[in-house]
C-alpha cells in the first residue's frame, strides 16, 4: 500500500481577501491556527475553495509560502496547482515544490478539457517532471469531463499519484474506482456529505470545505470510523447536514467565505466573477450558525 500524505480530514481552506480583493495574510494565518488547534490533519491550500482561478500566479505561489511557512510542518500542506494547461501547471508545481508545500493537488482540465489518453499524459507528465506527491481531482460538474475507472488504474500505478479527490458525487464510480485500483490509490471525499459513505468503500478521508467551520467535528467523523465508531461518525454526519446544505446553498466558496466573516473570520469578499451571496440565503446561513453555537456570543 501506498504511504498517503494524509488520512481523515483535510481542509480545503479559504484565500481571505480584503475589501479591495487583496490577499489577507493576517486573517490567513488566524484560520491556519484555528485550524492546527482543532485537529485537522492536512491544508489543501489554493484549490477552488481558495478561488485558485482569480489569483494570478505571484499571489497563488504567496499564499502557497504562506502556508508552508506558517504551519511549519505541523501537517502537510498539499497545494492545488491544477490547470487546463499542461505546461503551466507543471510551472506551478515545480516553484510549490521549491517553496515547500508536501504534496500537489491536480484537478482534471477545464473547458478545453481532454480525452482519457490525454489525461494520463497530462497527470504523469507533471508527476515525473516535479517528484512530488500527487493528488487527482475529479469534480465534473466544474470541468465537464470525469476520469473514467480504467484511467484510474492506469494512473494509480505511478508511484507518485497517490489518491483521487472523488468529488463525482456518483457513488456506484467511486465503488467501481475502489474495487479496480485497491490500496493502489487513496479516495478522499471531495464532497462533506458523503464522508462516510465514501470510507464505507475503504476511502481515507476527506478534503472538506465544511471543515473551514467545524473542523474538529470533520476530522471526528473519520477518525471515529477508523475507530470502528461507525453508529457515531453516521450520527455526527447526518447532524451536520442542515449546516453542509446551507454552506452549498450558493456556488462555493461564496457562502462558506460569508459564514467565517459572521464568525469573525475576515474571510472578506469573493473575487468576481462571484458576487455576494443572496440575502434570503445569507439570513438562513445566519440562522443555522446560530443553531450549531458558532456565532460569536
Amino acid at each position: 500500500m501506498k504511504k498517503q500524505l494524509f488520512t481523515g480530514s483535510g481542509v480545503a481552506i479559504v484565500t481571505p481577501m480584503h475589501p479591495d480583493g487583496a490577499v489577507n495574510y493576517d486573517a490567513l494565518t488566524r484560520m491556519l491556527e484555528f485550524q492546527l488547534q482543532n485537529s485537522t490533519d492536512a491544508i489543501i491550500v489554493t484549490g477552488t475553495t481558495g478561488e485558485a482561478s482569480t489569483l494570478d500566479d505571484e499571489e497563488h505561489l504567496d499564499v502557497i509560502e504562506h502556508c508552508v511557512t506558517t504551519v511549519n510542518k505541523r501537517v502537510p500542506v498539499i497545494a492545488g496547482t491544477g490547470s487546463n494547461d499542461t505546461r503551466h501547471g507543471l510551472a506551478l508545481s515545480r516553484e510549490a515544490s521549491i517553496r515547500g508545500a508536501d504534496g500537489l493537488l491536480h484537478v482534471t482540465p477545464y473547458y478545453n478539457k481532454t480525452s482519457q489518453s490525454g489525461l494520463v499524459r497530462h497527470f504523469l507528465t507533471i508527476a515525473d517532471a516535479v517528484g512530488l506527491p500527487m493528488i487527482v481531482y475529479n469534480v465534473p460538474s466544474r470541468t465537464g469531463m470525469t476520469i473514467a475507472v480504467d484511467t484510474y488504474k492506469e494512473l494509480a500505478a505511478h508511484p507518485l499519484i497517490l489518491a483521487t479527490k472523488e468529488a463525482s458525487g456518483d457513488i456506484s464510480h467511486i465503488a467501481n474506482v475502489a474495487a479496480a485500483c485497491g490500496d493502489e490509490l487513496g479516495i478522499y471525499s471531495g464532497n462533506d456529505d458523503q464522508i462516510l459513505p465514501i470510507l464505507s468503500l475503504g476511502g481515507i478521508g476527506v478534503i472538506s470545505v465544511l471543515a473551514n467551520v467545524v473542523p474538529q467535528d470533520i476530522h471526528d467523523i473519520c477518525h471515529m470510523y477508523f475507530m470502528g465508531r461507525v453508529q457515531d461518525s453516521k450520527a455526527l454526519q447526518l447532524q451536520l447536514l442542515p449546516l453542509n446544505n446551507a454552506l452549498f446553498s450558493e456556488v462555493n466558496p461564496i457562502p462558506v467565505k460569508e459564514a467565517l466573516n459572521m464568525m469573525g473570520y475576515d474571510a472578506g469578499p469573493c473575487r468576481l466573477p462571484l458576487g455576494p451571496m443572496a440575502e434570503d440565503k445569507k439570513q438562513h446561513l445566519n440562522t443555522i450558525l446560530k443553531r450549531f453555537s458558532l456565532l460569536p456570543a
